[in-house]
This record gives C-alpha cells, sequence and structure tokens, in this order.
C-alpha cells in the first residue's frame, strides 16, 4: 500500500466497537437482534487487550422447555483508514478477526454474515455483481479498485464507494482510488439452551485497535472541537492522567511531543441487555495495558489494578447503557 502524506496521518478513523452475543432472527433484510425473555445472562467475564478479546459467558435457561436460539455476535466494523496508524485484523477474508468460539467446551462452527456500506447504505450487492472484494482493506481490493474502468470508476465515486487520491511519482501526477466502503460482519450459529441449566459460550478474537502517531487530547480547542474535553466524557481521562501525561512533554509548548501512541479499543455491552433479567447477573472485567510503561485510561467505578499491567471492575446486576471505551498510550521503546 502507498505511504500518503504523512500530516494526515495524526488522527485515526473512529474506533471499532465490539460487541455482547445476543439473539437475533433472519429476516428478508438479513439479521435482526431480538429479545431473549427466558435466557439469562447469569455472568460474563471479559478480557480486554490490544492483542486479544476473550469473553466467558454463563448463560441460564430459567424457561419450563429447552430453547433452540440462534446466537449473533456482531463484529466490529471495518472503516478504511489510509492515512491513520489503525491497526486492522489481518486474518483471512472469510474469518478476518480469527474468531473462535465454543459452546459448553465443544467447538463451534458459526456462519459468517457479510456487508459492505458507503455512507450508511447496504452497497453489498454492487460489489459482488463487480467481484470486488467485500473486505476493503486487503492489497487484493485496492489492487482490484484500481483496475476498475473509468465508467465504474466514476459510479463508485459518486456513491462515496471509492476513496480518490492523487500523488506525484516523479514523473507526473497520478491518480488512484482506494476502497472506501465499511465491512460489517456477524457471526450466527444454533444453540441449544436446555431447561433450568447453565451453559457456557467462549469467545476470542483479534481485535480491530484504532489510534494515533501522537497524543492528541492535549491539543487546544478548535471552534467545533474540544480534544480535551471530548477523551474526558469518552475515557474519563481525569486531571490527574492528563498531568502525568503532560510531565512527560519534550517540549512543554508542544502537545505533540509526549512520547506516546495512543491505542483506541471499544466495546459494546448493551447487547448484553436483550437476554432476560435485570441485565448480567455477575461482570468482571479485565483491561490489559500491554506494558507495565504505559498508561490507560476508562470509565468505570471501582476499578483497581490487580497486577503490573492489568486492571479490573467487577459489577453485580450490571445493565449496560454505554459503550466500554479504553484509551491505552504507548510509550515509545527509546523513552522508557
Amino acid at each position: 500500500m502507498k505511504l500518503l502524506c504523512a500530516a494526515m496521518m495524526m488522527l485515526a478513523m473512529c474506533g471499532p466497537a465490539f460487541a455482547n452475543d445476543t439473539s437475533a432472527v433472519l429476516t428478508t433484510g438479513g439479521l435482526e437482534f431480538v429479545t431473549n425473555s427466558d435466557i439469562v445472562m447469569a455472568s460474563e467475564e471479559l478480557f480486554i487487550s490490544a492483542e486479544q478479546i476473550r469473553v466467558v459467558y454463563q448463560f441460564r435457561n430459567e424457561g419450563a422447555e429447552d430453547q433452540n436460539v440462534l446466537v449473533a455476535f456482531p463484529m466490529p466494523d471495518i472503516v478504511p483508514s489510509f492515512y491513520s496508524m489503525a491497526a486492522f485484523p489481518t486474518g483471512p477474508d472469510d474469518n478476518l478477526f480469527e474468531f473462535t468460539t465454543t459452546f459448553d467446551g465443544q467447538p463451534v462452527t458459526a456462519q459468517l454474515h457479510e456487508y459492505a456500506y458507503a455512507v450508511g447504505v447496504d452497497r453489498t450487492k454492487i460489489l459482488t455483481q463487480l467481484g470486488l472484494p467485500l473486505v476493503p482493506i486487503s492489497a487484493a481490493a485496492e489492487a482490484a479498485a484500481d483496475a476498475l474502468d473509468d465508467e465504474t470508476r466514476t459510479r463508485l465515486l459518486h456513491l462515496g464507494m471509492l476513496l480518490p487520491d492523487e500523488f506525484d511519482d516523479g514523473q507526473g501526477m497520478r491518480k488512484h482510488v482506494f476502497p472506501g466502503w465499511t465491512y460489517r460482519a456477524t457471526y450466527t450459529w444454533e444453540a441449544i439452551f436446555p431447561a433450568g441449566k447453565t451453559v457456557e459460550v467462549v469467545h476470542t478474537y483479534r481485535p480491530s485497535v484504532g489510534g494515533t502517531v501522537g497524543v492528541s487530547f492535549l491539543s487546544e480547542p478548535s471552534d467545533d472541537y474540544d480534544p480535551a474535553a471530548d477523551y474526558a466524557e469518552k475515557y474519563c481521562t481525569d486531571e490527574s492522567f492528563v498531568s502525568a501525561v503532560r510531565k512527560t512533554l519534550a517540549n512543554p509548548d508542544e502537545p505533540w511531543s509526549a512520547p506516546f501512541t495512543e491505542s483506541w479499543i471499544s466495546y459494546i455491552l448493551s447487547t448484553g441487555g436483550n437476554w432476560a433479567g435485570n441485565g448480567i447477573e455477575h461482570f468482571r472485567l479485565v483491561v490489559d495495558k500491554g506494558d507495565a510503561a504505559n498508561l490507560v485510561s476508562f470509565c468505570g467505578e471501582g476499578v483497581k489494578k490487580i497486577g503490573l499491567t492489568t486492571f479490573e471492575m467487577v459489577k453485580q446486576d450490571f445493565w449496560p447503557v454505554k459503550e466500554l471505551n479504553i484509551l491505552i498510550l504507548n510509550r515509545l521503546p527509546d523513552t522508557q
């Protein structure tokens, strides 16, 4: 992939969001997430790092009959960001996130549902008809987009499905296009939840991590954006956290001189409310910042440090209403 203007790499696109298990039905319009009134999410053990997401559920069927449920796990959207340092997953196109799941200890073969969106509109059919890959971040997708004829290229640019670029290769200006559609995927499988019993579901997968090449929230606010306020709301970066970062500035007058890069990870907890009961009976979150020299910030009550790089939050009867957003500041190796 060609390198573009380095100055454009400072801010990545919006971070990806990960989601809880939910129940679903297949309709003519695709998957639709629904509420199950008999099955309780008895517990959720969630581990999050920049390298792996691992989630362990205990589900209990409180109904009088066995339940045959279509279980769905929505994956994070992949939004092409050719001007950023977003770390996209590198698995094969048919399992980009290297997703695995077990049901009561037995491996599950899940069905992958894939979609492509541009400007909020489903454009999956167009890409399929043209023979273009649905996953937009591969070298194959970039080459296929660049090989389109002029008429098709113009059409896809008009639909917001391609991102235009011009560059000087030393022999004059060249025009180039990148895939610009968002990849959306959900894994589903059929599961039987026996009446009166508890079953365990385990997922592991490799996350897609957004980020920056520096620390952005120390920058001065503009007319339409205040980075400090945005980070305080999204990641709960309090004054002590901000002060600790300011102390590391190589130049006090240069907010981008802090010796860190940012990593952003998001997890959608609210789909856990699609099951019966008063939320998640027992919820435990463990966040691993990766290195002892790194810094981490996220919103939560009763968070405590439990290891050199790990932090824990435990809740009972947890009713999630907000997404979990995690900010990790990665200390540059030569500054530790």
